[in-house]
């Protein structure tokens, strides 16, 4: 299956699923090749009055589409699974947008050899600054890897890892954007017990964590290099830090970040 144009249903259009359909059709997808299923009515006429797409049951989606998106929950994907798996024709592109879950998962669900590609992104593309991580189960090839990127590139940044390593994908970049929300949030709390009014506090915050960003981006400097540039003898900065790692902040990062792994295992086998 070639990069093109192709009719893509995204199966279980919650939160990921509505991001990935706002995304494509920013990047001038036609609407005409997007269709949704949805397990309430009212959030299928939601998705059709905002983004103007055909919502329709999971049998005519795998009928229709060349690419089926499953967003479902993990916990739900057996029962979807159980319903559609033996009418995907193995010539369909499957891709999995369900955290924790293995392409090995579907493969057992579904006609021998049909394709499965895992995606973890993120929230962030709904402003078109996701990082999404791609991998190729057993019977995809590079083709369908290339069409996956053709679909999630215009929400950010794509890379290829093994799916060994998607786990680690989901605890570090999956949920990543809720570990920088809760340190915006704790900082912008030390700023008004600073003196600070909330407002005030709340964008030199949100611009300081902006540039930042874009320094890491931009410069290709290593982190610690950045941070050394802002940490002068005897400073505020130093003094900060010290407070910071007198409280565990890095370990507690480390042990966090372990726990989302762990979960994203437990899902996978709760799952199966």
């Amino acid at each position: 299956m070639a990069p093109g144009v192709h009719t893509v249903a995204v199966i279980g259009a919650g939160k990921i699923g509505e991001l990935m359909l706002s995304g494509l059709l920013r990047s001038g997808w036609p609407v005409e090749r997007l269709l949704a299923t949805a397990r309430r009515p009212s959030r299928a006429e939601e998705l059709t009055a905002r983004y103007g797409v055909r919502v329709v049951d999971n049998l005519t989606a795998v009928d229709e589409a060349a690419v089926l998106a499953i967003s479902v929950k993990p916990q739900d994907a057996a029962t979807l699974l159980d319903e559609i798996g033996p009418k995907v024709p193995p010539d369909k592109l499957v891709i999995s947008l369900c955290a924790g879950l293995p392409t090995s998962f579907f493969n057992r669900r579904l006609p021998e050899g049909t394709p499965v590609v895992r995606v973890m992104t993120n929230t962030p593309a709904l402003v078109d600054e996701a990082m999404s991580a791609i991998s190729a189960g057993a019977y995809a090839t590079g083709e369908h890897l290339a069409l996956a990127e053709e679909m999630f590139t215009p929400l950010g940044s794509t890379v290829r890892v093994p799916e060994s390593q998607q786990d680690a994908v989901t605890a570090l970049s999956g949920s990543g954007p809720a570990y920088f929300y809760l340190l915006v949030e704790a900082m912008i709390d030390a700023g008004i017990l600073l003196g600070l009014p909330r407002q005030v506090a709340h964008e030199l915050i949100v611009q300081t964590a902006i540039g930042s960003a874009v320094m890491l981006r931009d410069s290709g400097e290593h982190p610690v290099k950045l941070r050394e540039a802002v940490t002068s003898p005897a400073g505020t900065t130093i003094s900060a830090i010290r407070e910071l790692e007198n409280h565990g902040v890095r370990a507690a990062m480390l042990a966090a970040l372990e726990a989302a792994r762990d979960r994203a295992r437990e899902l996978a086998a709760q799952a199966d």
